[in-house]
């Protein structure tokens, strides 16, 4: 299972750091990843670990957020940086082995 946790109201340009613990070990997990789905939106890929380290980011968030693992602590994260409004929306993490793993969202409002 993963949860995902850590969001909340933020202003524009503000900082969050979102968290996706995982019930086993994430080493196993070929890929991680942030989602998010915006009200009326499209649920889109945020950002992208594989897991020799390698990292990819939707153009909209690249150089503002950082996909990063701690393996000890079976938890990926998010660092989202100069946040804007239109990066309001309900944030997912997601793994994938031979299955996939879907956690539970966390909403990230971003207003003044």
């Amino acid at each position: 299972q993963l949860q995902a946790f850590g969001g909340g109201l933020v202003q524009p340009g503000g900082s969050l750091r979102l968290s996706c613990a995982a019930s086993g070990s994430i080493s196993s997990f070929n890929v991680m990843a942030w989602y998010r789905q915006a009200p009326g939106k499209q649920r889109e890929l945020v950002a992208a670990m594989v897991s020799g380290g390698v990292t990819n980011y939707a153009d909209s968030v690249k150089g503002r957020f950082t996909i990063s693992r701690d393996n000890a602590k079976n938890t990926v994260y998010l660092q989202m940086n100069s946040l804007k409004p239109e990066d309001t929306a309900v944030y997912y993490c997601w793994a994938t082995t031979v299955d996939e793993y879907w956690g539970h969202g966390t909403l990230v409002t971003v207003s003044s």
